[in-house]
């Protein structure tokens, strides 16, 4: 219950330094999704039971902070734990390797999911703009966040999620 508890602070603090400070500061049109990787960060901790409540509490945060239609963004951060959950279960030995490949895919689904998104509602984006000024840079500045966000990540679930002493 606690560790849900804590996606809420989290979460909401991670939003606002995203809008507040990191948005302010793009790489040509793309900025890196805290939220994003905070879901998959915590997606992949070993001990976490709780990964699609935290990827819906920040669906519902960055739905409602956004322009963006909040069933695009709850579909993408849906997909990047379910692909978490499953790298986790297959690349146990090196979780840093799932964590990048999680972002990678990640990133690139939930922007190209927003595109759609916005397409459908109206609103003509020329692919190729959006793919090289907004998802490459995103892209990478994801990357670039991934292992540092990870071990902030797996400290908050040993913090929230303690091992049992055995006797």
């Amino acid at each position: 219950m606690i560790p849900t508890l804590a996606a809420f602070p989290i979460l909401v603090a991670l939003l606002i330094v995203q809008s507040a400070v990191v948005n302010r500061f793009p790489l040509l049109n793309g900025s890196p999704d805290l939220v994003l990787l905070a879901i998959s960060a915590w997606a992949l901790q070993k001990r976490v039971k709780n990964a699609y409540v935290w990827a819906m509490i920040g669906a519902l945060l960055v739905g409602l902070m956004s322009a963006l239609p909040f069933g695009s963004v709850l579909i993408g951060y849906f997909i990047t734990v379910a692909l978490a959950l499953l790298l986790r279960k297959r690349v146990w030995q090196m979780p840093i390797l799932a964590m990048f490949v999680t972002i990678f895919v990640g990133t690139f689904l939930c922007l190209l999911i927003d595109f759609i998104a916005l397409r459908i509602v109206g609103v003509a984006l020329p692919i190729n703009i959006v793919f090289n000024q907004t998802i490459l840079p995103s892209l990478l500045l994801n990357l670039v966040l991934a292992a540092p966000v990870y071990v902030i990540f797996g400290d908050l679930a040993g913090f929230l999620y303690p091992m049992e002493l055995e006797m």
